[in-house]
């Protein structure tokens, strides 16, 4: 995921080059080979049982996201599913873990050594593109997945006809994407009213600064924030609107960053503001990850945070055992004068997936059986609630109202298991938006703040107008693959050279930082996205 948010932008990520290239190749040579051998040993499930004749290892990722105490390849659901789901189908299921902080790394080691699962998947496109253009993929027969799963292929058939084609080849899967979403960014109410101002009046970012000021001179705290990289929508709010669908197509892209428009600058000067007037977490640049960001929220010493909130979120009790006066409100959308809060609407889709090359005709059709068995309604509903009576009740509309005392073996992971029911769907939907909504002030409200997940809702519906999706290519970028790992770093380098430098000096070294930019490669990913822009090569969601 990815809001619009000034200060906040975490996760470590590495861009695959010609190193893991080079590692596709040997594996499909090593495809073929054991796709023979697979064939040889048994016939594929039949239309009766869908059961294979002899065991099939399934490797299925999971994000390891570090909660405390948590075993994301080993609780109580992994061996649910090994159960209900591995027994019936004759597959062990095999839980591989990947770093939320480094997925990129973690997928670009395991591929290197033979280890990758079955599943190579990605939020953003421009990744996703970046594994078929290094050639970890296996196209897909559409066929083969309505046979096997016919539950998920009706749930998803358009979205992969329309958007899982790459040069002319079925490549990607996707999960679904409910219209709702439950980022979330904090602000600590009482330390707005303690310097006389209010919550509902922070719509722009004039306001902010106003705010943040006054908090620095009255000692209590800063504006929450941590290093800015490798998802980049920062300058969102400092653009100009309506936006063109061009412009937007060459220049939103949450894996290369745009640093040369007039927008990343407006953003820079602000951050510069900021920063020399201190309004914002000084060392901004040395919190790399969520964590480390809430850890300074929760101490108390910075007033803004934002994360996915859920039912089992335990940010407000935490800042409560440090600050016992702490109150919590939303802080409404904002943007500089003038301007609108734009955002970066989510693509109509979730997860987007890959058949790993490597995997066999018999570990595939293994992928399918098992998203059809979790697209089932109780299974999901389980995955996503737990037992009925210990995790949850039913309130009187047959909604799970979860129990937030409860710590047993079934206890869920941290935004409610989404990490293993995310292979389907991005959010629980409840048939209607109406009734997805509704069912969501249980799903994501921890007990007192029903108001926060009303208020997220409220000011979602206000700003919907302004949030459009970024373009999606439907050809590969070459530049930006070959250059993205050196533009990542390169961006870090040179926005904190610009914001962290004298002030007098912004104009100076944020034009030599602009030309620097353009140099390393940025200027051949422009140029080749104007290419496939100008031959009709992306989709553009309106």
């Amino acid at each position: 995921m990815k809001k619009t948010n000034f200060f906040i932008i975490v996760t470590a990520l590495f861009l695959l080059g010609g190193f893991l290239a080079a590692c596709s190749s040997d594996t499909t040579t090593n495809n073929d080979d054991e796709s023979q051998t697979a064939n040889e040993n048994g016939p594929l499930p039949s239309d009766g049982d869908m059961r294979f004749e002899e065991t099939v290892t399934l490797d299925i990722p999971v994000y390891d996201r570090a909660f405390e105490g948590w075993n994301v390849t080993d609780n109580f659901y992994t061996r649910w599913i090994q159960e209900e789901f591995g027994e019936t189908h004759n597959v062990d299921v095999n839980f591989v873990p990947i770093a939320r902080a480094n997925e990129v790394t973690d997928y670009q080691q395991l591929l290197a050594a033979g280890n990758a699962p079955d599943i190579i998947f990605h939020y953003d496109m421009p990744q996703a593109l970046a594994y078929y253009g290094a050639g970890v993929m296996q196209p897909l027969d559409l066929d083969e997945i309505a046979e096997y799963a016919p539950t998920y292929w009706e749930n998803l058939s358009e979205t992969i006809e329309q958007y899982g084609v790459v040069d002319g080849e079925n490549i990607f899967f996707f999960a679904e994407r409910p219209d709702i979403t439950n980022f979330v960014t904090i602000i600590r109410k009482d330390w707005v009213e303690q310097v006389g101002m209010k919550v509902e009046d922070l719509t722009t970012l004039e306001k902010v600064n106003e705010l943040a000021m006054k908090w620095n001179e009255a000692g209590l705290g800063k504006l929450g924030g941590g290093l800015t990289a490798n998802v980049y929508n920062y300058n969102y709010a400092f653009r100009d609107w309506p936006i063109e669908p061009e412009y937007r197509a060459l220049y939103s892209d949450l894996m290369v960053a745009d640093f040369t428009t007039e927008d990343t600058e407006r953003w820079l000067r602000n951050l510069s503001y900021q920063y020399h007037n201190g309004l914002i977490d000084q060392e901004f640049y040395l919190r790399m990850d969520g964590n480390q960001i809430k850890t300074e929220f929760v101490a108390g010493r910075t007033g803004t945070y934002g994360e996915y909130i859920s039912s089992n979120t335990d940010i407000f009790e935490a800042t409560l055992q440090n600050n016992p006066e702490a109150e919590f409100a939303v802080i409404p959308p904002h943007a500089p004068e003038g301007r609108v809060p734009q955002g970066r609407a989510d693509w109509p889709f979730g997860l987007i997936m890959g058949i790993n090359e490597a995997a066999t005709d018999e570990e595939r059709i293994a992928v399918w059986l098992y998203l059809e068995w979790m697209s089932q309604t109780d299974n999901l509903f389980f995955l996503q609630n737990g037992v009925e009576g210990e995790n949850y009740t039913l309130d009187d509309n047959g909604f799970p109202v979860a129990n937030s005392d409860f710590n047993g073996e079934s206890a869920l992971a941290m935004n409610n298991n989404k990490d293993y029911w995310a292979l389907v769907t991005e959010a629980p939907y409840f048939g209607t938006d109406e009734l997805t909504r509704e069912a969501m002030k249980n799903f994501w409200s921890p007990p007192g703040y029903e108001y926060i997940v009303e208020d997220l809702f409220r000011y979602q519906d206000e700003t919907k107008e302004y949030s459009t999706s970024d373009a999606l290519f439907t050809v590969v970028i070459e530049s930006q693959n070959e250059y993205q790992a050196d533009l990542n770093a390169l961006f870090q380098e040179l926005y904190l050279k610009v914001v962290l430098g004298p002030e007098d000096k912004f104009d100076e070294e944020y034009e030599a930082a602009k030309q620097q930019y353009l140099d390393a490669g940025y200027q051949e990913i422009l140029d080749e996205k104007q290419a496939a822009i100008d031959a009709g090569n992306y989709n553009y969601i309106e």
